[in-house]
């Protein structure tokens, strides 16, 4: 398929001053050698369309960088996850994984440090207990090590943070083992699996989990953390580019993302291209913080997550938007990224910029408030 069709604002009940409002603004943050923001794009989608993509400030941190290319590649961080998720749920389809089982039915050496009790739908909420990052992630990146050996020291190495199913921790090592368990299941690697089953079907043309095939020059760079400054393994470097980390490695332009977004509010279909029922995609972007009986009631009322996808968090810091309410699920990503979809707006809305989220998460609530608002 090609990509969704471009219509007007107003054709789609958005608020085209409103839109204008948030482009002036984007402009302003990736305008001048010391722009906050190298780079950004902003897709709005609703009703099966998209309004005309928005391209600002350069392809690089670097304050002699290109202008950003309009076929540029944008590093998705940790919304790489729920597609990685996505993938693994074609398989439970398929009945080759129960999301109930014990993970160890599948790797049985993640028993190790008495991991035996959690349940794969436990990595898919975040409930399993399992690190962040493995404790030494940053030597592991110097020396250049393979994906492989990373998900070695998630399956064998962590110690669980708690108990499965009572607590909640955000887990990029719980997105690893479920990439492991695709790979072992699939017989072939995630990078590839995620070609074949989602981007291939949906004619996602510029996407790749890692480089791929595509020419290192339309990947969008980005800031880095300081301890990435000076390194050859940092997220700009041709070692994290191609590693392909199934829980931040991938590479995505704007058109192709909003591929993502409409598949998903579609219920799993897109131009006659099924990949998941209805339900299965109903559940992935619903509260399953229900299905775990020993979690504390505030966390499940206040931070809802669904099966990879997460839900808004109104209320609390990790809120996307002031006027979104629980129902409205997507996913945020450490380079300054974040994507929402929203069923009863039946609308979605994409900011990718290149500015590390974490040193000012304000910028990315304050542009979608005023993107949410358009939708009238």
């Amino acid at each position: 398929m090609a990509y969704l069709k471009y219509e007007k604002a107003d054709r789609l009940g958005l608020d085209a001053e409103r839109l204008q409002q948030a482009y002036k603004l984007v402009e302003e943050w990736t305008s001048g050698e010391d722009a906050p923001v190298p780079g950004a794009a902003l897709v709005v989608g609703r009703h099966g369309k998209i309004v005309e993509p928005q391209f600002f400030g350069r392809q690089g941190p670097e304050k002699d960088a290109e202008p950003i290319r309009r076929d540029g590649m944008f590093l998705l961080a940790s919304i790489s996850k729920p597609v990685t998720y996505m993938g693994a749920l074609m398989l439970m389809e398929r009945g080759e994984l129960n999301l109930s089982d014990p993970v160890v039915r599948y790797i049985p050496e993640f028993a190790s440090h008495h991991k035996d009790a959690t349940l794969v739908q436990h990595l898919f909420t975040h409930t399993s207990g399992m690190p962040d990052m493995l404790t030494n992630n940053a030597e592991l990146r110097k020396a250049h090590a393979p994906l492989k050996t990373f998900i070695q020291g998630a399956i064998r190495e962590t110690v669980p943070l708690f108990e499965a199913g009572t607590d909640l921790s955000y887990q990029s090592m719980g997105t690893l083992t479920v990439a492991e368990l695709v790979q072992r299941l699939s017989g072939t690697s995630i990078a590839a699996y995620l070609k074949e089953a989602i981007f291939d079907p949906l004619g996602m043309t510029s996407s790749s989990l890692g480089t791929g095939d595509f020419p290192r020059e339309r990947l969008v760079r980005v800031q880095i953390p300081d301890y990435q400054i000076g390194s050859d393994f940092g997220w700009n470097s041709p070692y994290w580019q191609d590693l392909g980390a199934p829980w931040g490695g991938m590479f995505c332009a704007p058109e192709d993302l909003a591929i993502i977004c409409q598949w998903m509010l579609n219920d799993g279909q897109l131009d006659g291209t099924r990949l998941l029922a209805p339900d299965t995609v109903r559940m992935a972007t619903s509260n399953r913080l229900d299905d775990c009986p020993a979690l504390a009631e505030g966390i499940r009322r206040s931070q809802p997550w669904g099966l990879g996808w997460r839900m808004n968090h109104p209320g609390t810091s990790d809120s996307w938007g002031d006027s979104l309410s629980r129902h409205v699920f997507g996913h945020t990503g450490a380079t300054g990224t974040t994507v929402w979809m929203d069923r009863q707006r039946d609308g979605f809305c994409i900011l990718l910029t290149t500015a590390i989220r974490s040193r000012a998460p304000w910028r990315l609530v304050k542009l979608s408030n005023i993107i949410a608002s358009a939708f009238v």
